[in-house]
């Protein structure tokens, strides 16, 4: 209890929120690698993930290569990337490291979204005379789009996690108390680093919940929530049988 004490002073003591390494900088860090390391290996997974989901073609080869990546370690990934680079390209090893974690997440979440629609609805719209760009664009897409999010949101709480390394290659974040406080054996420091990388997990997972929430289309939404809805099809089943 001491201890929680201690960490909360240290979050708002003015002194930890001033100067190149305050607080603010470090969490501003901390999302710059989190939101461009997303962005990158969505630019990558989204479409390769698409691709495999409209065609049916390549599943087992991305779904190899996601357990690779997953297997990594990350730190060694990183310290691996930092050799190679060069120390003068930290910033770039560190985003490759933290982007191969976040392709698994990212084209899972693409892939299975396509996989999770009822295939006579892509028959139908192919039937209806629609390109299959049209199926893309209208039908796979807009029903898809909620595991899509899903993968973003399993992706971002992976790398917010992880950039915490990133301070062992002094780029820091909020690892950077975190690894500071270890050294000195300041676990006031180390609590309070702690605590802003989980707030900030779980403020990133917030808001991802609710855009998962809202990426669901609207029709689709109400037919699975709604027990009406569901007591409705059953007795138009019940019906079609009976005729």
């Amino acid at each position: 209890m001491n201890l929680l004490v201690e960490a909360f002073k240290w979050l708002v003591a003015p002194e930890q929120w001033e100067g190149n390494t305050g607080l603010q900088v470090l969490l501003g860090q901390h999302l710059l690698f989190t939101l461009l390391s997303v962005a990158i290996a969505g630019i990558i997974a989204i479409p390769a993930g698409w691709a495999i989901g409209h065609t049916g073609k390549g599943r087992e080869i991305a779904v190899a290569a996601a357990g690779i990546a997953r297997a990594v370690p990350s730190f060694g990934l990183l310290i691996l990337l930092v050799l190679l680079f060069g120390v003068t390209h930290k910033p770039e090893a560190a985003l490759v490291a933290f982007v191969v974690l976040a392709i698994p997440s990212l084209l899972a979440g693409a892939y299975t979204g396509f996989e999770a629609i009822d295939r006579k609805t892509v028959d139908a719209a192919r039937s209806m005379g629609m390109t299959e760009w049209q199926i893309l664009l209208k039908v796979e897409i807009p029903l898809g789009l909620s595991l899509l999010v899903g993968g973003i949101r399993a992706a971002a709480l992976q790398v917010v996690a992880t950039v915490t390394i990133a301070a062992y290659v002094n780029l820091g974040g909020l690892g950077l108390p975190i690894i500071t406080g270890l050294n000195l054996r300041r676990f006031d420091m180390v609590l309070g680093g702690a605590v802003m990388v989980a707030v900030l997990a779980l403020v990133l997972d917030l808001l991802l919940a609710l855009a998962q929430k809202a990426a669901i289309p609207r029709g689709l939404g109400s037919q699975r929530t709604s027990p009406k809805n569901q007591d409705a099809g059953r007795l138009q089943e019940q019906d079609k049988e009976l005729t």
